[in-house]
């Protein structure tokens, strides 16, 4: 059986040649034939800079149009794109390029000057280009690869890497597509969609709303960051069908909304990024915002598991079911399946998973189990055989021999008038292990200490109750505005 497949922006330019593929505000919109000249004319002149198959080419820019073209251009000369963070420090991304073996940094024009100490700061030099250093160069005949081999590598993102260095996650070809299949099969296509793009494309949920566009023809609206205001616009004004949010931009999209309605055009806020708050979902379903809660990560090239939309409200706070080809099951330490309700670890399966780790044996040893990927993440099944998201494995406290999960706590917390973000993570306690301790974000001023904990008293067992609570500005969050509990400490006062 053969794995090839024809390049996939060769056939979408082929099919729908005039249709939109990538919409900005305040500029011009770019179509698949379009999009398809300036990719093959621009890995023409990155194959000038020493770019062919197998190089290792690290990628390091805000969202845009530019970045888009650059990601295809390295798949018509099946170069392997490294895509980095920028919001990492100098040696964290040093860290990443060294790990891969990447033999040339691309970056925005913007952020150029500042790769140039990073580059600098590396033990043994790569070269460095910007987007317009490249455009100058001449076009050097090349065979472009006409054919996608589904098992060959495509992109390696780094996990977010909360405990220790950060792994490479390797995505193939076959990882994005059948990502972009599951996804499909669940929610449906139709002809006039618009997915609007305001997670990072360095990230693997921004990045398949890329890839999806290409496999699907369908339209990206593309915003260079998550704005409140201009993801409002979209979908009132610019056709927007489905969004890909996490919950902290939900909240803000929610506050925006007030009293008003989404079209009825628009069909799909798709949230992810961790557990959400029930609160939150109940509001959603209050504004008759169509929220379909959902599962993923980085291995698992996005989603693995989605709500339907039959199901957004009669299993609120559920992630859903297996995606069509994909697996789910539940764990225990001592590797037995859980029945319903039964918290373990959560363990996935599926052509979008991904083979491995990026020279990282003992990391693969550790995750995969006879084809099975431990996720790390803590959850359960219901009795209709739909997953519950709990916590992350690494932020469970364990408190006088109970299990706590920050998340519950959060949730609590978060269904507090006055409250507008809250963040819950451990300190360590001679009596009991581990305590838990809330980081909070006042919509109230007011807002007391005292009236926080009496408001956790009513919702929550006693050993569950944060043993601290610190009001602060703002929660550490990273570029896809997930909460990073492991630096909530920072904000403890000396």
């Amino acid at each position: 059986m053969t794995n090839m497949m024809p390049h996939w922006l060769d056939k979408r330019a082929d099919l729908t040649p005039n249709h939109i593929a990538i919409q900005q505000p305040f500029k011009d919109p770019i179509t698949f034939i379009e999009l398809k000249t300036k990719a093959k004319s621009l890995a023409k002149r990155l194959s000038s800079a020493g770019v062919s198959l197998g190089s290792r080419v690290g990628v390091y820019s805000p969202n845009s149009a530019e970045m888009v073209v650059v990601l295809h251009s390295l798949s018509y000369l099946g170069a392997v794109a490294v895509l980095i963070n920028t919001r990492l420090s100098t040696s964290e991304v040093s860290h990443q390029l060294t790990d891969a073996n990447v033999s040339l940094l691309l970056t925005s024009d913007e952020a150029s000057g500042a790769c140039q100490s990073i580059v600098q700061s590396l033990a043994s030099p790569i070269s460095l280009y910007s987007f317009s250093d490249v455009w100058r160069l001449g076009e050097k005949e090349t065979n472009l690869r006409t054919e996608i081999d589904l098992n060959a590598p495509f992109t390696i993102i780094y996990t977010s890497g909360t405990t220790g260095f950060p792994k490479g996650v390797v995505h193939t070809y076959g990882n994005h597509w059948w990502s972009a299949i599951s996804s499909a099969l669940n929610l449906g296509l139709d002809v006039n969609e618009k997915w609007l793009a305001a997670l990072p494309l360095f990230h693997v949920g921004g990045l398949s709303i890329l890839l999806k566009s290409c496999i699907y023809g369908m339209t990206v609206y593309l915003l260079e960051k998550f704005d409140v205001e201009a993801v409002h616009h979209a979908i009132m004004n610019e056709g927007v069908t489905i969004a890909s949010v996490v919950s902290v931009m939900l909240d803000r999209l929610l506050q925006w909304l007030q009293s008003e309605y989404y079209p009825s055009t628009f069909r799909c806020m798709l949230l992810g990024g961790g557990p959400a708050p029930k609160p939150l979902l109940e509001r959603a379903a209050q504004a008759n915002v169509p929220v379909f809660q959902t599962y993923g990560m980085t291995e698992t090239s996005s989603q693995i598991a989605t709500l339907s939309p039959n199901n957004a409200l009669d299993k609120l706070g559920s992630a859903g079911k297996a995606l069509f080809p994909a697996q789910l099951k539940i764990i225990n330490e001592n590797g037995n399946e859980q029945p319903a309700f039964v918290y373990g670890e959560i363990y996935v399966k599926g052509p979008m998973v991904t083979n491995g780790y990026f020279h990282n044996e003992d990391a693969n040893k550790r995750s995969f189990h006879n084809g099975w990927l431990a996720t790390g993440d803590i959850g359960y099944f219901d009795e209709d055989g739909f997953l519950y998201v709990v916590d992350r494995r690494k932020d469970l406290i364990i408190s006088g021999g109970e299990n706590i999960y920050p998340a519950e706590i959060e949730s609590v917390l978060l269904g507090m008038e006055g409250v507008e973000e809250a963040g819950v993570t451990k300190k360590a306690d001679e009596k009991w292990g581990s305590v838990p301790i809330a980081f909070l974000v006042r919509s109230d001023t007011k807002l007391t200490e005292e009236q926080v904990l009496a408001f956790c008293h009513a919702k929550l067992a006693n050993y569950k109750i944060p043993k601290e609570i610190y009001f602060v500005d703002t929660l550490p969050r990273n570029a896809s505005n997930k909460l990073v509990r492991h630096k909530l400490t920072r904000f403890i006062p000396k």
